[in-house]
């Protein structure tokens, strides 16, 4: 059992980004002093959203220089810190060099943080965001599992530098966080491993592929149909619960699935329909396979994908999250209906 002191500071890192910025606002109302770690603190503008909440809320949040490629630049915010939450690492589909541009910030900011967790004789607890991709390389490889469905027991065999490069990332970050932790005793690591994560953002014109996505369903990108994609999704929000839960609860150990609902891109197409009805251009339909191969090149996609994934279901067992850290899930519906409202009040479509 590790125990929490609730007066010591509590560190975050990438405190701007999309899921962080939830976490924070989690630990600032609850009373908590947030160290949170930012590439700039001087950049006021990056930070307005997450000052806002700051000055409604019990707790305090004091800014740090930090840089994931920086060998020591989390010490001074870790300083007397017994909680640390390693939120930060890249989530882009706009990728020139892999390795640079996913694999490095992934594999060595965890490996800087976690060399500062080792220095820092305060810290009890390391919270990291991992990802069901870390599970699940792709659709397909659910066919291999019982029933169909992963567990926290399967980890991602499939991914590589080349095929899938954001899932190879996340898989060998969260290997070498378990690797670390196990030549210590002082410090206990608890993984998340959400699914695709949707809802309204701190910042609402936050950078995320969360937004990206949302938007071509919205904008008549996607009209004439889209892939037969199965996903799985959960809300930013509940996903910030789960981060705390994972800090606090004393008995948390171990990876935790967190994923409200084993769905499909079409699903969340006619979730908006059904709120926003004939308002914007939504997708109605799936496109054949055949027909993905061939768009395949010029959408973006890998021929290699298509195959892995079109058409195949995606499941996963999130009970252990609901067991052991008491998650209860707000429903898809509204995840998705709060993160566009959010982008039509903030003029992502143009009429």
């Amino acid at each position: 059992m590790t125990e929490i002191n609730k007066n010591k500071p509590v560190m975050v890192t990438g405190a701007t980004g999309y899921v962080a910025g939830w976490i924070v606002k989690k630990l600032l109302d609850e009373g908590y002093t947030v160290h949170a770690a930012v590439r700039n603190p001087d950049d006021k503008e990056k930070l307005k959203y997450l000052d806002e909440i700051a000055l409604n809320a019990k707790g305090d949040i004091v800014y740090f220089k930090s840089d994931l490629l920086s060998p020591g630049s989390y010490d001074e915010a870790m300083k007397d810190c017994e909680l640390v939450f390693h939120t930060a690492s890249p989530f882009t589909s706009k990728i020139k060099d892999p390795q640079k541009d996913l694999v490095d910030p992934a594999l060595l900011g965890t490996q800087n943080v976690l060399d500062s967790v080792n220095r820092t004789e305060s810290v009890k607890r390391v919270v990291l965001t991992s990802s069901c991709v870390a599970i699940i390389g792709d659709a397909k490889d659910c066919q291999a599992y019982p029933n169909g469905t992963a567990t926290e027991e399967h980890w991602n065999t499939t991914s590589t530098l080349h095929h899938q490069p954001y899932a190879y990332s996340k898989t060998v970050a969260e290997k070498k966080a378990w690797e670390i932790n196990e030549q210590q005793n002082r410090w206990d690591l608890v993984v998340i491993n959400p699914s695709f994560v949707l809802g309204p953002g701190i910042n609402p014109y936050a950078t995320s592929e969360s937004f990206n996505i949302m938007k071509q369903l919205g904008d008549g990108t996607m009209k004439s149909g889209i892939p037969e994609y199965y996903i799985g999704t959960v809300d930013v929000r509940d996903l910030a619960e789960a981060h705390f839960q994972a800090g606090f609860n004393p008995d948390a150990k171990g990876r935790h699935i967190v994923s409200a609902e084993n769905t499909s891109i079409l699903n969340l197409a006619k979730y908006l329909q059904n709120k926003f009805g004939n308002a914007y251009p939504f997708p109605k339909k799936v496109l054949p396979k055949f027909l993905i191969w061939i768009m395949a090149p010029m959408i973006g996609l890998t021929r290699k994908i298509v195959k892995q994934n079109i058409g195949y279901e995606w499941k996963v067992d999130n009970s252990k999250g609901i067991r052991e850290l008491g998650l209860k899930y707000l429903p898809t519906e509204k995840t998705v209906v709060d993160l566009f409202q959010q982008m039509i009040d903030n003029g992502y479509f143009k009429k």
